[in-house]
This record gives structure tokens, C-alpha cells and sequence, in this order.
């Protein structure tokens, strides 16, 4: 059940609040209950049939509605409480991917460090080269380091030359080329060998 916010059928409208349900059952039940007794107390008295019935009418009309507002006001808890169990399910699923992408790009450094060893590089080269795969310009990696652009340059050219790659697009080729693959069931159809 919706309620229209300004009153007139051109603007949005918004459902009701499960505490506005609350007072819209209490109000219908109580108007039941006030109506109930004053069809007794009509009958005590001797009321014209049609009064009580028209009494009678209304009685049932506000349990009805009361029945009907409470009836969708269990239906949307229910529903509340499912998207609140699947909220915490999808957040959950979120931090163990998070947990395990962690753990993948730790990994992945650790191998790049690795390898950055292995081609002798030293420690203000191999800073160069983490900077240089993520991205940065020769002029960024100076500022961020503090140093001349030319100095990063040079070391850059170092970095090149210990691994035997041409520039930063082999650089990053090397290290990242097998992590941008499809899986190997899209090369398998495609006909390429991984």
C-alpha cells in the first residue's frame, strides 16, 4: 500500500512506514471496537434495524481494513527480512572476494618483487619499476620520490636494460600479460593453445 506524499496524483508516492501501519491498524481497530459497542448498546435500546446494520457495516469495514493493513504489513517485514538476510550474504561474499584478491595481489607483488631481484635491479630501481607498472609518468615517479625527472629516467632506462625489455609496455606485458588472458575454456573454442 502506498500514501501519496502531497496529496494530489501527480507527485510520487511512498510506501508506509511500518510505524505509520502500527497506527493505521490501531485507529481501525479501535473505531471496530467503539462501533461493536455502540451496536450493543443500540440493540439495548432498540435502535432502528437499518442504524445497527449501517453500525454493523462499519464495524466489519474497519476489521477488514485492519485485517488487510496488518495482513501487508507481515508480508513486508517477511520481505524486509529476506533483502536484510541477502544484504548480509552479498556483503559477506564482498569481503571474503576482497580477502581473497588480497591475497592474489599480495602474491602477485611478492612474485614481481621476486623477479625485479632476479634481474638485479637495485632498490631505487626496483621502486622505479613498481611505479613505472602502476602506471606513473617519469615526471610523477620523480615527484613522488623526491628525485630529478632525469635521474628516473636513467633508472628507468637501468630497469629496462637489466631485464632485456624494450620500454614499459614489455615491462608490463611481462608481468600482467597472463593475468588480462580469457579463461582457458574461451581459448579452448577459440582454438588457442594457453
Amino acid at each position: 500500500m502506498t500514501t501519496d506524499l502531497a496529496g494530489s496524483g501527480d507527485t510520487p508516492s511512498r510506501p508506509l512506514s511500518l510505524q505509520e501501519r502500527g497506527v493505521m491498524v490501531g485507529t481501525l481497530l479501535l473505531i471496530a471496537t467503539l462501533v461493536a459497542f455502540d451496536v450493543g448498546t443500540d440493540l439495548v435500546q432498540g435502535a432502528s434495524a437499518w442504524h445497527v446494520a449501517l453500525e454493523i457495516a462499519a464495524g466489519i469495514a474497519a476489521v477488514a481494513g485492519a485485517a488487510y493493513l496488518l495482513r501487508d504489513t507481515l508480508r513486508l517485514r517477511r520481505r524486509l527480512a529476506t533483502q536484510a538476510r541477502d544484504l548480509s550474504a552479498y556483503r559477506q561474499q564482498a569481503a571474503a572476494w576482497q580477502a581473497q584478491a588480497r591475497l592474489h595481489v599480495e602474491g602477485l607483488a611478492r612474485s614481481i618483487d621476486r623477479q625485479l631481484d632476479q634481474w638485479q635491479l637495485s632498490v631505487a630501481e626496483k621502486e622505479v619499476a613498481f611505479l613505472l607498472l602502476k602506471g606513473l609518468s617519469l615526471k610523477d615517479i620523480a615527484a613522488l620520490r623526491g628525485t630529478a625527472e632525469k635521474t628516473v629516467r636513467a633508472q628507468s632506462a637501468a630497469v629496462y636494460a637489466k631485464s632485456g625489455l624494450a620500454g614499459r609496455t614489455e615491462l608490463s606485458a611481462f608481468f600482467l600479460e597472463d593475468l588480462l588472458l580469457p579463461p582457458a575454456d574461451t581459448l579452448a573454442d577459440a582454438g588457442i593453445a594457453s
